[in-house]
């Protein structure tokens, strides 16, 4: 198969079980138009958030990786009233797209985007009594991702859920001489998952629109 095909597979499935969205299509428009990096997740990948979100029945969320927002309203909707998300942004220019982006949705009093590296943000959240949240998605830089799976995990409950995307890299992490740092970030990410007594994980290769790559889900029981 190819990536044609992948790609094609995905706007079916998305066409006949995503709706169409102005508010979602608008946000992905603004980051176009601003220049943002397009590695936001796929449609059919941010409608299986909200429904993780939902089958779960989060009220508090946590995001380290905001970009434009895009998965972030996906995250958002699945909230009932009363529920709030705090989403991590190391990029300025990004956090103001996002912003807008939330305020076009009519969702600014429910998200909160905090600008710096999440490795000074989320210690922030722990000393300001944030935690716990409910469920933890991981989409950001992947050399620091075992260090943002172990904040997470300070940040959960018994019972909370931790996505992590972005985790088989074209199947580079089979590679343990692999040069590429993005690669061996997300060994390390896997090492710290599998030595972690207190989670039970598993991890799921995908190929679609954003190519052959995958996520993990956590479940923390301990």
């Amino acid at each position: 198969m190819s990536q044609e095909q992948w790609t094609a597979v995905d706007r079916y499935i998305t066409d006949r079980l995503v709706a169409p969205d102005a508010v979602l299509e608008a946000a992905l428009d603004a980051s176009e138009k601003a220049g943002l990096p397009a590695i936001n997740v796929a449609p059919n990948q941010g409608k299986l958030l909200m429904l993780l979100a939902q089958i779960h029945g989060a009220r508090r969320i946590l995001e380290v990786g905001t970009l434009g927002g895009y998965s972030t309203l996906w995250l958002a909707r699945a909230l009932p009233p009363g529920g709030r998300i705090v989403t991590l942004e190391a990029v300025p220019k990004h956090a103001e797209v996002a912003r807008e982006n939330f305020a076009r949705a009519g969702l600014s009093d429910v998200v909160e985007v905090r600008v710096g590296p999440a490795l000074e943000t989320l210690p922030q959240l722990a000393k300001e009594g944030q935690a716990p949240f409910d469920l933890t998605f991981i989409d950001a830089d992947k050399v620091n991702t075992a260090e943002y799976f172990a904040w997470a995990l300070k940040l959960s409950r018994k019972g909370s859920v931790i996505l992590t995307d972005n985790v088989v890299r074209k199947g580079g992490i089979i590679d343990g001489a692999s040069t590429d740092a993005n690669v061996q970030g997300m060994r390390r990410f896997y090492e710290t998952v599998a030595a972690e007594p207190r989670v039970s994980a598993t991890a799921v290769q995908t190929v679609g629109s954003k190519g052959h790559d995958g996520f993990s889900l956590a479940l923390v029981t301990g």
